[in-house]
Order: structure tokens, then C-alpha cells, then sequence
């Protein structure tokens, strides 16, 4: 089978005169007996929102939106909720009742079973979240065991029961106010155990969102060490997928355009948090990383972001942030050793060439790119949030259980897990 198809490449790319049996017919079959060796069954799925709305200005469609699911809306809002008056306005001039739920910090499993007893209580029929990735993955969660039975553990990954949800979520709309974690479109909800030290999601299908309204708008206001730190999240969750081991066409596409948005606007964004085209840019970047992560996987970084979070007091973003360069790096090492045949050395190389905007660029250009990209956006290594070097054993072991750590290119080992962590802190 094999032989016949690399026949059929020689036809098609015919070798000059004289060189049928030397050097250049043997790179030739060799190089396509290495892709062949390598092909994987292309096999997957796309989903995301019912609606994807995206534009400046798009908040003021709210007040319609929700007219469409209900009467009186539970409304997450992120540790300022002062910055949805203008929501609010816009549910009461279409008679939409709405009770206020704030989420300071990254959701826990207690956080959200006060949502679900705040909404039930309230009478709310649907549930609109509104700020970052926090309020939005809590509004994820609280909108599903709105209509499903039981408890929240029994369907949490890794420290729960695992069940699956059996019943569309109550009627969820995500507004996102920052430009980073895409959560407005993926179907997971991740959520802190502060009993176990450890960040679980709740995940199906069933979560995702009637409606995303992205409007660049609300993101001019953010400060600088925000836009750093969720931008790098974008970035990570547009070269994760990009190099996974679950690749898929459709996610390539958005990742490639996204990767190219977020590295001409991502140091603009963080100088000029009014310059509309670069917040534009980074607002599409983190729409198409959450459709990436939500349909290809991630990797070692976020991985490692599961149990980092549930340990130390570590915004999600600073810590993909502190992490994304040194797992590049590492990814790299262990596929030149273990798996220089792979496309994914390819895929580096490409990451490379949108980064820099050169053209030959290769991998490791791309690893000092980000890197340097890292340290321009004054982004703090993982000591500043309480991480040791005692604490990478544990951390290790834990991140090699997290359901991210499954899509990296390549297993990487304890010992490479471990150094990979050690440069970050």
C-alpha cells in the first residue's frame, strides 16, 4: 500500500534525468514513508454558541436578546459590578427583571452553589454572565444545575462523580469584558476546589451559551497588567491547539488568523487601551482561541495552570503567561529526540513565521519571540504568587491527571515536566 502510493508520488514529481536511484528519489521516499507513518484518521466535531455576536457597540442588543429567553435574569458580573449599569439599563427598557450575583475572583465550586440558591430563589429564568472569564465560567455552571438534579460534584472531572449532564442549561447569555479566555464560547466551566487544591471542569456540550456578545467596547477600559496577562492567555490558547494532538482543519484556520491578530496588537493594546483596532484584534483572538480549545485541546500549560490555580492565589492568565514560553521550549526538545518525524515541528515553524512576521522563520525564533514578548509586558515569574521549588513535585503529579495535559503534542516526562516548571518559577 505504502510502496504503491510512494510510486505514485514519483510520477507526480518526476526526479531530473540520471537521479532515478540516487540520493534525491531516496529523501523523496523517505520523506513520504515518515508522513505516511504518520497519518492520523482525521475525525472531529465543531460546536460552539447558538449565536456569536461581535461588533463595537453590540452591548445595546442585549435588551432584545434576553427578551427571547425569559423575564428575570440572574446577571453574573465579574469584582466590579458598578461597570454593568449600562447592561442593566438595557434589561429594563425591555421590562427584564434582574437579580445582581458578583463573582470576586476565579469561581469555586461554593461560589456557584450560592449562584444556583441566589437564582432559584430569585425566580431567574435565565442567566446572563457579564466580565471575564470567572463570571462567565460561573455563569456557565450555575445556568447548568439550574435544570439539572443533584449537586454540582456529581459532574464536576477529576474530584467529582463525572456524570454527564442530561439537560440543556437554563437559557445562558455570555458577555465578555475582557480579552482572553474565550469562554463565551467553550463548553466547559472551570471551577476551584478549595478542598482539594485543585482547578475541575464541568463540561458538556449542554453549557454552551444561547448568545455571545463580544463588544471590543468594553475592554478599552482595561489596565495594562489585565490586557498583559488575558492577551498572553489568548495567545496560549491559539498555539495549544495549534500544536495539540487533536488537530483538526476548522481550528487550524482560527488559530493561524488569530495568532497573527493577537501578535501585531497585543503589545499595542497593552501601550494604547483606546486604540480600537488593536482591542478589535485581541477581542477576535480570544473569540477564536475558545473556539479552538473548546474543539481541538490544549497542552502542557494549561495543564499545569489546573493545579497551579487550586494551590496559590494565581490569576489564570499570569500564569499561562509565565508558562507558555518554557513549555514551547520543552515541547520542542522532546519532539526533535523522541518524534522528529512529526508535523508539529512544522507547526512551530509556522507559529514562528506569524509571530515574527518573517519569512524563513523557525521554531525556536518563535520560542524567543514569545519569550521576549513575556518580559516586554513586565509579566511576573511564579515565585511572585507563592510557587517553590518544594511545591513541583506535587504540582507535577497533579498536572499530569489534568484532562489539558492529554492533548499536548507529546508526553512529556516527570523529569521534563518538572525542569519545564522549575524555569517558570
Amino acid at each position: 500500500m505504502v510502496l504503491s502510493r510512494l510510486k505514485k508520488v514519483r510520477l507526480l514529481f518526476p526526479l531530473p534525468a540520471g537521479e532515478g536511484k540516487g540520493e534525491g528519489e531516496t529523501t523523496l521516499v523517505n520523506s513520504q514513508a515518515r508522513r505516511l507513518r504518520h497519518y492520523r484518521k482525521m475525525n472531529f466535531e465543531f460546536a460552539t454558541a447558538t449565536r456569536i455576536i461581535f461588533g463595537a457597540g453590540m452591548l445595546k442588543q442585549i435588551g432584545g436578546l434576553a427578551r427571547e429567553f425569559g423575564k428575570h435574569a440572574l446577571v453574573v458580573t465579574g469584582r466590579n459590578p458598578a461597570r454593568v449599569a449600562a447592561l442593566l439599563k438595557h434589561l429594563e427598557a425591555n421590562r427584564i427583571a434582574a437579580t445582581l450575583f458578583a463573582v470576586a475572583g476565579e469561581p469555586t465550586i461554593g461560589l456557584v452553589e450560592q449562584g444556583i440558591a441566589t437564582a432559584r430563589a430569585a425566580g431567574c429564568d435565565l442567566v446572563i454572565a457579564f466580565g471575564g472569564g470567572s463570571a462567565i465560567d460561573a455563569g456557565k455552571a450555575i445556568a447548568a444545575m439550574l435544570t439539572n438534579e443533584g449537586e454540582l460534584l456529581d459532574y464536576l472531572e477529576v474530584i467529582g462523580r463525572g456524570r454527564a449532564l442530561t439537560k440543556p442549561s437554563a437559557p445562558f447569555i455570555a458577555i465578555p469584558t475582557t480579552a482572553g479566555a474565550g469562554a463565551e464560547v467553550t463548553r466547559n466551566a472551570v471551577l476551584a476546589s478549595p478542598d482539594h487544591r485543585f482547578k475541575v471542569s464541568l463540561r458538556s456540550p449542554l453549557i454552551l451559551p444561547k448568545v455571545a456578545l463580544v463588544d471590543p467596547e468594553l475592554t478599552y477600559e482595561l489596565p495594562p497588567a489585565t490586557t498583559a496577562t488575558t492577551g498572553l492567555d489568548a495567545l496560549t490558547q491559539l498555539i495549544e491547539p495549534y500544536t495539540c494532538c487533536r488537530t483538526n482543519p476548522m481550528v487550524d484556520a482560527l488559530c493561524v488568523e488569530g495568532i497573527r491578530r493577537a501578535a501585531r496588537s497585543l503589545r499595542t493594546a497593552f501601550a494604547d487601551g483606546q486604540n480600537r483596532e488593536a482591542r478589535e484584534d485581541m477581542c477576535v483572538a480570544s473569540l477564536f482561541g475558545g473556539l479552538a480549545l473548546a474543539n481541538a485541546g490544549l497542552g502542557a500549560v494549561h495543564g499545569f495552570a489546573a493545579p497551579i490555580g487550586g494551590m496559590f492565589p494565581a490569576p489564570h492568565g499570569a500564569v499561562c503567561a509565565a508558562l507558555l514560553p518554557h513549555v514551547m521550549a520543552a515541547n520542542l526538545r522532546a519532539l526533535r529526540v523522541r518524534s522528529p518525524e512529526r508535523d508539529t515541528l512544522r507547526r512551530y515553524d509556522e507559529i514562528a513565521r506569524l509571530v515574527t512576521g518573517n519569512s524563513p522563520a523557525y521554531a525556536d525564533d518563535g520560542v524567543r519571540w514569545v519569550s521576549d514578548l513575556v518580559r516586554d509586558l513586565h509579566i511576573p515569574k511564579l515565585r511572585e504568587y507563592g510557587v517553590r521549588t518544594e511545591h513541583v513535585g506535587e504540582l507535577v503529579e497533579k498536572a499530569a491527571k489534568a484532562s489539558s495535559m492529554k492533548a499536548n503534542p507529546i508526553t512529556l516526562t516527570a523529569d521534563e515536566l518538572a525542569e519545564t516548571l522549575r524555569v517558570a518559577i
